[in-house]
Parts: C-alpha cells; sequence; structure tokens
C-alpha cells in the first residue's frame, strides 16, 4: 500500500518534504472498509507537525483529514 510522509523535521518548501513510499496494508477487521484513494491534501496541521516534530523512528505517515 502507498502512504504519503516524511523522514525529518523541516520546512514545507524542501525537496524532499514529503515522500512516497510502500507499507504493509493494515489488517482489516469486521466492521473495517478497504477504499482506492485517488486524490490527497496536506492539512495546515500536517505542514506545522512536519516542521516541528521528527518521527520516532522511520517514515512518519501524515493525514489529519
Amino acid at each position: 500500500m502507498k502512504a504519503i510522509g516524511y523522514n525529518q523535521a523541516g520546512p514545507i518548501t524542501a525537496p524532499d518534504a514529503l515522500i512516497e513510499f510502500e507499507t504493509e496494508t493494515p489488517e482489516l477487521g469486521s466492521q473495517d472498509l478497504l477504499v482506492e484513494v485517488r486524490g490527497i491534501s496536506v492539512n495546515p496541521v500536517d505542514v506545522k507537525v512536519r516542521a516541528k516534530m521528527a518521527p520516532e523512528k522511520g517514515t512518519k505517515v501524515i493525514g489529519y483529514d
């Protein structure tokens, strides 16, 4: 499954500010639904979090919307 995230804190204007990467498809429960996403947006909160908070390890997936 593809995801959008970041590896280090910094300005959203950096060339590597947001990266696309592969991640495991989550295990679905009996009331879960897996959908195909065709478009995304970046919430201003995502920009602020990305600028100040480095991921603990690896790549952090963004998404407050």
